[in-house]
């Protein structure tokens, strides 16, 4: 490795210089975040050994960047904050990325130790890995130079290995401005070996879980992003092709088999979560998403199987009579070596059954596509997009907001595995233009953001990061002026907007012209169409403003039933 310290003055480095030096040992390729007090050398030096530094507009969204570039690399995606504000704007992405478990290294400047311990009132003083740890897997401070290798190693095992995760690392001004010997420095610098071990699950548990299927009337296997993120997307389409089991694919899941495919059950979801008898659980966890497993939409009868590398995950919220603890693929591995003499066949009648619920609800979904309305509402709009995407079947798509997230996600299609990036396990907005940039960079390849109004504006100002490092995003607002809906009333009659209202009519086209991006206002499907097209075929950063009804849209979106409203009018 050629390094900088090798010509630094009179034979010394300093804190700075050996921080890029341990980032660049360990394969770190791509830096996000935002610079300022005391990390914007840092920056620079990185740039300077061939680092590529990503600048947002908001730490936030360098964060999600971060953190979605750990989920489609396997490897700890990196975000650079300055102190105290900074820092916390990027702690939100950091939090998401644990939720969500992807490996994500946040590393945040921070004042001198004896100045904030004895709060003597620093600039942008703040105890930042205290305040960290209950966010993130783990918090770690490196204080002198000398540690930075081992602070590095540290903060990537732990957002890699078990359940991968956020990690917090905190870089203090004084030791990044200390020096010490350069080939001290240079000796010090070392790569983890096998910072993410392989965990086997016993051929006991192997057995029992396959045993059970065996004996499954009504079997179902969900899949969930972890079994995305695993990577062992052809074992995995053996292991459901081989057995005949038909499956669910969670929102991220969705492509690790084509969303077309005749063992899908997406469009039964009902069905198949009330019958199912054996539930396979391979990288899902019966959070939320699920009802908790339990409730009026399942079967309160079924079994459990969970494939999953954490066993504290098992038993969380149903018991789980086969537990697999181990990585995805090497236990997909193992049931599919051992699944003959189990003899899983699934029953023809269950499918038969599966299949009549799916052809009737695809026609109720063909007759809300079809239907004409101006102006547009989510559904034909979302028809047009789907239709052009059919003919871009490997580009990513982002998708966040209320309404735009579940009709994007019922209605468009995928067909190739970790092309699909969307809000997670805590559905929050704001991910939008930090996964686009994230999944832009780290792929090369085009992207397509389909925004709800309101959550475009979370982390639409980073539009701007999208013009500067001519990323081939197109960002889609479905633009209905308002947060579910923008046809609210304020019940005191007075002149304010409704809670609910965002401005009517906006214009958010305009704000990527102002950066030098194409712009595009569309207010019927043959525009939307056209305009699609076009922006994908210049592979320029593009903003198309969908027009659609205010009143398209429903509170909360599905999960209105968490949105409680007052029983007093």
């Amino acid at each position: 490795m050629e390094s900088i310290t090798d010509n630094h003055n009179a034979g010394l480095t300093d804190g700075m210089h050996l921080m890029v030096d341990a980032l660049k040992v360990n394969g770190v390729q791509t830096i996000y975040g935002v610079v300022g007090i005391p990390v914007t050398d840092l920056a620079r030096h990185a740039q300077a050994v061939g680092i590529r530094y990503i600048g947002f507009r908001h730490e936030q969204s360098a964060g999600h960047a971060a953190a979605i570039t750990g989920y489609l690399t396997k490897k700890p995606g990196i975000c650079l904050t300055v102190s105290a504000p900074g820092f916390l704007n990027g702690l939100v992405a950091l939090a998401e990325a644990t939720v969500n478990g992807f490996p994500m290294i946040q590393i945040s400047g921070s004042s001198d130790r004896n100045i904030i311990d004895l709060q003597q009132g620093d600039y942008e003083g703040l105890d930042q890995m205290n305040i960290a740890k209950p966010f993130c897997k783990a918090a770690y401070r490196i204080n002198r130079p000398q540690d930075i290798s081992i602070g590095v190693a540290r903060a990537i095992r732990t957002a890699l290995s078990g359940r991968p995760g956020g990690v917090y690392l905190d870089i203090t001004t004084e030791m990044l401005s200390t020096t010490m010997d350069a080939a001290d420095a240079q000796a010090s610098l070392f790569t983890p070996v096998d910072p993410s071990p392989v965990l086997s699950p016993s051929s006991t548990s192997v057995n029992r879980a396959l045993k059970l299927l065996s004996v499954a009337k009504k079997p179902l296997v969900i899949l969930g992003k972890g079994a995305a993120y695993a990577q062992a997307d052809e074992a995995i389409r053996e292991f459901i092709e081989k057995s005949g089991i038909p499956f669910l694919p969670m929102s991220m899941a969705k492509g690790l088999l084509p969303d077309d495919h005749p063992q899908c059950a997406a469009s039964a979801r009902s069905l198949v979560l009330g019958q199912a008898d054996v539930v396979m659980l391979i990288g899902a966890r019966l959070n939320w998403l699920l009802n908790h497993g339990k409730g009026k939409k399942w079967n309160p009868d079924a079994k459990f199987i969970q494939l999953d590398i954490c066993a504290e995950e098992m038993d969380s919220n149903r018991p789980i009579d086969a537990p697999l603890v181990g990585d995805i693929g090497v236990s997909i591995d193992k049931l599919i070596c051992k699944m003959e003499p189990f003899e899983i066949s699934c029953c023809i009648e269950w499918r038969k059954q599966i299949d009549e619920v799916k052809n009737a609800n695809a026609g109720k979904m063909r007759a809300k596509l079809n239907k004409p309305t101006q102006p547009m509402n989510y559904f034909n709009s979302l028809k047009i997009v789907s239709d052009v995407l059919k003919d871009h079947k490997d580009i990513y798509i982002v998708n966040e907001g209320a309404n735009a997230l579940d009709n994007t996600r019922n209605i468009i299609n995928m067909y190739h595995p970790r092309l699909r990036l969307d809000t997670g396990t805590w559905g929050v907005m704001g991910i939008g233009m930090g996964y686009s940039i994230g999944a832009a960079v780290t792929s090369g390849k085009p992207v397509v953001a389909i925004e709800g109004d309101s959550a475009f504006g979370f982390s639409g100002t980073d539009i701007e990061t999208i013009c500067r490092y001519k990323l081939p995003v197109t960002v889609i607002v479905l633009n209905n002026d308002g947060i579910y809906r923008g046809d609210g009333v304020n019940l005191a009659g007075g002149a304010d907007p409704s809670p609910t209202s965002l401005t009517p009519s906006a214009r958010y086209d305009r704000i990527i012209e102002a950066f030098g991006g194409m712009a595009y206002h569309v207010t019927k499907p043959i525009e939307l169409e056209e305009a699609l097209c076009a922006a994908l075929a210049s592979g320029k950063p593009s903003l198309i403003n969908c027009v659609i009804d205010p009143s398209a849209g429903v509170e909360s979106g599905h999960i209105g039933n968490l949105n409680p409203h007052s029983s007093i009018k």
